[in-house]
């Protein structure tokens, strides 16, 4: 099973930005689809943003489209999510995930086998 961890969250004004990276290890020779989610207090867990293992398909959630960027770096093992213009509504706990031996674009949770811990995500006005 591939792990993930997640990094590069912290706590930024509104208008600001962050990049979120997470990290793969174990079984990382296999080929493994990628995701962003985010969940806030008392909120379902939402997709952020998704990509396929050759990172040509992207996904974005609706609330974000337009201000995030999801890309990955097979040769590092590591997935990035570039964040502009963020806003409070933005605070959450963002998690990544991973479908291993898959190839394409999934964006429902249940599509993935593997989660980091999260990395917690703060905007103030």
């Amino acid at each position: 099973q591939v792990q993930l961890v997640e990094s590069g969250g912290g706590l930024v004004q509104a208008g600001g930005s962050l990049r979120l990276s997470c990290a793969a290890s174990g079984r990382t020779s296999s080929s493994y689809a990628m995701g962003w989610f985010r969940q806030a207090p008392g909120k379902e867990r939402e997709v952020v943003a998704a990509i396929s293992w050759s990172g040509s398909t992207t996904y974005y959630g609706d609330s974000v489209k337009g201000r995030c960027t999801i890309s990955r770096d097979n040769a590092r093992n590591t997935v990035y999510l570039q964040m502009n213009n963020l806003k409070p509504e933005d605070t959450a706990v963002y998690y990544c995930a991973a479908r291993e031996g898959h190839y394409g674009l999934y964006i429902a949770t249940s599509s993935y086998d593997s989660w980091g811990p999260g990395t917690q995500v703060t905007v103030s006005s």
